[in-house]
């Protein structure tokens, strides 16, 4: 017998729309992300980061590490990834990051977790089914010790209109 079609499959939202963001609501992304070496090296050949730090314990050694760290773009592209349910899984463009600082070098097997606070929250002057949302986004390693961080910007849709909604204000 086979499976029924993925196209039977129900949809489970996620994500919240413009109106669920308010300034200084925060989310601690539930998902954390231990990355191993392998990983690491994989990352850096892929992405063309031929830096010997990043791949070599001895170069690595040399600059003062206990091993090799992890790529910093590998860092971030991870702990943006922990907060995408959260913050933009509805849809909407990414319009940029700023900000960003690295505090810490991260090592394999250290252990990723992520929270970001709402800091900004503006129409969309262009699409007014659309707001744009700004957030502060922190990561973290296994000891709590702030590794990245960044203010991250999106459009965000409004929720759909329907009665309920209308009768709110919420905007069509």
């Amino acid at each position: 017998m086979l499976p029924p079609p993925l196209s039977d499959a129900p949809l489970i939202p996620k994500g919240n729309w413009f109106e669920a963001h308010a300034l200084g609501r925060s989310f601690d992304h539930h998902w954390g992300r231990t990355i191993r070496a392998s990983e690491a090296t994989l990352f850096a050949a892929l992405t063309l980061n031929f830096n010997p730090l990043h791949f070599n314990r001895e170069a690595a050694a040399a600059d003062g590490h206990p091993d090799a760290p992890l790529p910093s773009t590998l860092v971030f592209a991870t702990v943006q990834g922990l907060s995408v349910e959260d913050l933009s899984e509805v849809g909407g463009a990414f319009l940029g990051i700023d900000d960003m600082a690295f505090e810490r070098p991260v090592y394999p097997e250290d252990t990723l977790t992520a929270r970001s606070e709402v800091i900004g929250l503006r129409d969309s002057r262009s699409n007014p089914e659309m707001g744009i949302v700004t957030w502060l986004t922190e990561g973290f390693n296994q000891r709590g010790e702030r590794v990245v961080s960044f203010k991250r910007t999106n459009l965000v849709p409004r929720a759909p209109r329907t009665q309920d909604t209308a009768a709110q204000g919420v905007p069509a």
